[in-house]
């Protein structure tokens, strides 16, 4: 028997008199109310009811009955609230700050069609690492420096691409056409005669990991670059300043030298690729990426594995 169905029935037709009203305000037929009243006298043994043939009027049981029955309907009210409102919280995602703005909207946009109320918090590598698993404050999008911060629920760790349910590939973006398939990083070693500044590969925060700074560092070392023609930087909008009014390049995605409005060409002597894997405080990472990994893949620019190492879609490579 629904208990809290059948007091609902019994409250609503104490309070108008009627079957007919009390059913009618309890939004289900009079039919149904009939049974889960009769249903609840069945129960108790005895009668909450005399009925008549214009009103039904409490007996001696009912009224003893009424306020327990109404306590029991309110809480059950309660209980149906707080759940809808648990759902509607904001359940807070750490993203990579390489995420276009118009691709963290559409993330949100999409995890409302699946009930999530999603509320992005962008961050740097560490910060998202440190952030999930210690449950430290990280600052929403956009935030100022002196917002508060929130906690996250679940954050995109940047893992190495053989650990990764989604990859990026990486590559060299320039200002200019350099009219090969490939970029080679030897060819930017210094001549013996250059004079003046070496271009330089710019490295953002977001690629400021082990296993995609630590090749390009060891690359740069074989192929006799100077030190300083490897710099990473805190500020992309600075650096990216610096690939369009100079030779230097952006190691980057396809992606981001589109919106850069960059040329992009993947690295001749090594190939380089963010890898993602989502991480969550409760433990329900499959749960999540159940309902939002298609739309997570997009955002990141790359196709969910599904079981394998997700691709980015290849674009912009030239010919």
């Amino acid at each position: 028997m629904d208990l809290v169905g059948a007091c609902r029935a019994f409250v609503s037709v104490s309070e108008h008199g009627s079957f007919t009203v009390g059913a009618d305000a309890a939004r289900m037929s009079q039919s149904v109310a009939s049974r889960r009243v009769a249903a609840l006298e069945e129960r108790f043994g005895e009668q909450l009811f005399e009925r008549t043939s214009r009103r039904a009027v409490l007996t001696s049981f009912g009224r003893d009955l009424l306020p327990t029955a109404r306590q029991l309907v309110q809480a059950a009210d309660v209980l149906l609230h707080e759940a809808e409102s648990a759902k509607r919280k904001p359940w807070r995602l750490a993203m990579p700050a390489v995420c276009p703005t118009a691709g963290l909207a559409r993330l949100v946009a999409e995890a409302r069609a699946h009930a999530v109320t999603l509320e992005v918090r962008v961050a740097t590598p560490a910060q998202r690492q440190e952030t999930v698993h210690a449950r430290q404050p990280v600052r929403s999008h956009g935030e100022a420096s002196g917002a508060p911060a929130g906690r996250v629920h679940a954050a995109l760790l940047a893992v190495p691409p053989g650990e990764a349910t989604w990859s990026v590939p990486l590559g060299l973006a320039g200002a200019q056409d350099p009219g090969v398939r490939r970029l080679y990083v030897e060819t930017l070693r210094p001549g013996r005669t250059t004079t003046g500044p070496a271009a330089r590969i710019w490295i953002q925060p977001e690629d400021d990991v082990p296993h995609i700074r630590d090749p390009l560092t060891r690359l740069r070392d074989a192929v006799g670059l100077r030190p300083a023609q490897l710099t990473t930087t805190n500020d992309l909008a600075h650096a990216a300043a610096e690939v369009l009014c100079t030779p230097d390049l952006l190691l980057c995605s396809p992606a981001q030298a589109e919106e850069f409005g960059l040329d992009w060409r993947p690295i001749g002597e090594i190939t380089l690729r963010r890898g993602y894997a989502l991480a969550t405080a409760d433990g329900r990472a499959q749960h999540i990426e159940a309902r939002l990994g298609e739309a997570l893949a997009r955002c990141l620019g790359a196709r969910s594995g599904t079981g394998t190492t997700g691709d980015a879609t290849a674009g912009g490579t030239g010919t």
